[in-house]
């Protein structure tokens, strides 16, 4: 699988801690072997994110994510429930 990284994610990924920017790479790299490992709760997203998924990076920490095709996707959020769904 083919991973990109869009502008405004890798801009919000700078903004973390150390620690929470150890568990975002932990995490993708969980999603890289199994997109849909239980850990993740990988799922589909409504509103203005439809046709985006979302993965659990910590407890309240989330990554929003979009297929552009079965070989390609792109991370372009990273944030709080709070910060992307408000």
């Amino acid at each position: 699988m083919n991973l990109k990284l869009h502008k405004n994610f890798i801009k919000q990924y700078q903004k973390l801690s150390k620690k929470d920017r150890n568990k975002v790479k932990e995490r993708i790299g969980l999603f890289l072997n199994n997109h849909f490992d239980e850990r993740l709760n990988n799922h589909s997203l409504k509103g203005k994110y439809l046709n985006y998924r979302s993965i659990n990076i910590t407890g309240d920490l989330r990554a929003v994510y979009k297929y552009i095709d079965e070989n390609e996707c792109v991370f372009v959020a990273l944030g709080t429930h709070r910060q992307l769904y408000s």
